[in-house]
C-alpha cells in the first residue's frame, strides 16, 4: 500500500483531514452569500428617488403635452408647448441671463476660494476655526441671504450704501440698477457659497505630493511657477468637480433673485426659474411652465454631459 492510499481515510478524504478543513488553517472559509440580499437594502433608497425624483418629472412631463391652466379640463396638445416655446424670446433671454449669472458666480467663487485656500496653506494653528467661519454662510437658507442684503444694500437705509458714501460713492443702489443688479447677486451668491469651493479646495491642497514642490524649490522655481506648473495641472480634477456642483447650483437660481429683486428691474434678474415660477402662479399657465422646466432639465444635462467629458479629456492630458 502506497502512503497516499495510507492516507485515505473511511470517509473518502485524503490527508486524514475533513471535508472543507485547510490544514493548518482551520475551517475553510464560506462563500459569500449571493447579492440578492445585499440589493433588498436598496429598496427603500430606490422607492425613496423614486417618489421624490422620477415621479414628479414623469408628472411634470405629462403635463407639458396638454394644456392646462389650473382648471377642471385636460386638452391634449402633444408637442404644441414644446413648439410654441422655441419662439418664446422671453424665455431664451431668461437662459441667457442665467447663464451670465452662473459664469460670473463660479468664476468668482472658484477664484476666490482657491486664493484663500492657497493663502491658508501652510498655516498649523487655526485653521479648524477658519474653516468653521467660512462654512457657516452655508447654514442659512437662500431666502434669509436674500433678505438681509437685500437690507444691507438699501440705499437709503443700507450699510453698504453708507460706505461708499464715506469714499464719495454716494446714491449708489446695486440692486436698483439694470446694469448692476446681475453682478450684485453674482457677488451675493460668491458670499453666500465661496465657504464651500474653499474647503473643498483645500482639502484638495492638503492631498497633493510634497515631492514635486520639494524639487521645484531646490530647482529655484519661484511660488507663481510652482503655482502655473505644478498646483494648477495637479487641482484641475478638483476644480472641474467644483465648477459642476457650483454650475448646476446657481442654474437653479431662484432664492436670491425672488428675495432681493424679484426679477427686476427691467427684468436684468429675471432668471428662469423665475420666470417658469410666474408663468405658474400669476399667469395660471401650468403646462407652459412645466415645458420650460422640461427643458431647461434636458439643458442642464446636456451641461453636466460637456463637464464630464471635459474633465475626462483633462485627466487624459495629465
Amino acid at each position: 500500500m502506497t502512503a497516499t492510499e495510507l492516507l485515505v481515510t473511511t470517509d473518502g478524504t485524503r490527508g486524514g483531514h475533513r471535508p472543507g478543513v485547510v490544514p493548518g488553517k482551520g475551517p475553510a472559509p464560506r462563500r459569500a452569500a449571493s447579492g440578492g440580499g445585499a440589493t433588498l437594502y436598496l429598496v427603500p433608497m430606490i422607492v425613496l428617488l423614486g417618489l421624490t425624483s422620477v415621479v414628479p418629472i414623469v408628472y411634470s412631463l405629462s403635463l407639458s403635452l396638454f394644456n392646462w391652466n389650473w382648471g377642471s379640463r385636460f386638452d391634449f396638445v402633444g408637442l404644441e408647448n414644446y413648439a410654441a416655446l422655441l419662439g418664446d424670446g422671453e424665455f431664451w433671454a431668461s437662459l441667457l441671463r442665467t447663464a451670465l449669472f452662473t459664469v460670473l458666480a463660479v468664476a468668482f467663487e472658484i477664484v476666490l476660494g482657491l486664493a484663500i485656500a492657497m493663502a491658508v496653506q501652510s498655516m498649523t494653528r487655526g485653521l479648524g476655526w477658519l474653516r468653521t467661519i467660512f462654512i457657516l454662510p452655508l447654514m442659512v437658507s437662500g431666502m434669509v441671504v436674500a433678505l438681509v442684503w437685500k437690507v444691507m444694500l438699501d440705499p437709503t437705509l443700507g450699510v453698504i450704501p453708507f460706505l461708499l458714501g464715506k469714499i464719495g460713492l454716494s446714491g449708489v443702489d446695486l440692486l436698483g440698477s439694470a446694469t448692476t443688479a446681475l453682478p450684485a447677486l453674482a457677488g451675493i451668491d460668491t458670499w453666500w457659497q465661496t465657504g464651500f469651493v474653499f474647503i473643498i479646495l483645500s482639502a484638495g491642497l492638503a492631498g497633493l505630493p510634497k515631492e514635486p514642490f520639494e524639487a521645484s524649490h531646490v530647482d529655484g522655481a519661484n511660488a507663481l511657477q510652482r503655482f502655473r506648473f505644478l498646483t494648477l495641472p495637479m487641482m484641475v480634477p478638483i476644480l472641474l468637480t467644483v465648477a459642476a456642483i457650483r454650475t448646476v447650483d446657481c442654474l437653479k437660481v431662484f432664492a436670491l433673485a425672488f428675495g432681493t429683486t424679484n426679477g427686476g428691474p427691467a427684468q436684468s434678474t429675471d432668471f428662469t426659474q423665475m420666470l417658469a415660477y410666474r408663468t405658474a402662479f400669476r399667469e395660471f399657465k401650468m403646462s407652459e411652465s412645466m415645458t420650460m422646466m422640461i427643458t431647461y432639465t434636458l439643458l442642464i444635462v446636456v451641461v453636466l454631459a460637456v463637464v464630464g467629458l471635459v474633465r475626462k479629456a483633462g485627466r487624459r492630458a495629465l
